[in-house]
């Protein structure tokens, strides 16, 4: 059974910073990318960072570019989104998410292509 589990999700004041972690189980993490997507009510679920895992090259949107850093432990199943300079345009719940390396190759961070998805965490910037 495939898991993929967020936490480090929370409130906090606009210029501040965030961890979020996501646990990943259930399948050779070593072959998936793993992104985080944010669920905006107007604009629905949208892309802010991936990362594969052949070379571990990333993707940000442009909106987290020079704030976020997404990295991964193929030792620990993790991968991380360190949030910096957090703005309250960036409240949402975010969700990471698996694809197979062969399939983000041709896709790449494209919520819709996402293979497994976790439950999500909370994030609110606000003061």
């Amino acid at each position: 059974q495939v898991q993929l589990v967020e936490s480090g999700g929370g409130l906090v004041q606009p210029g501040g910073s965030l961890t979020l972690s996501c646990v990943v189980s259930g399948l050779a993490f070593g072959d998936y990318a793993i992104g985080w997507f944010r669920q905006d009510p107007e604009k629905g679920r949208e892309e802010v960072s991936c990362i594969n895992s052949i070379d571990g090259g990333t993707y940000y949107t442009d909106s987290v570019k020079g704030r976020f850093t997404i990295s991964r432990d193929n030792a620990k199943n993790t991968v991380y989104l360190q949030m910096n300079s957090l703005k309250p345009e960036d409240t949402g719940v975010y969700y990471c998410a698996a694809l197979y390396r062969d399939q983000y190759s041709q896709y790449q961070c494209n919520p819709l292509a996402m293979r497994y998805y976790g439950q999500g965490t909370q994030v609110t910037v606000s003061s």
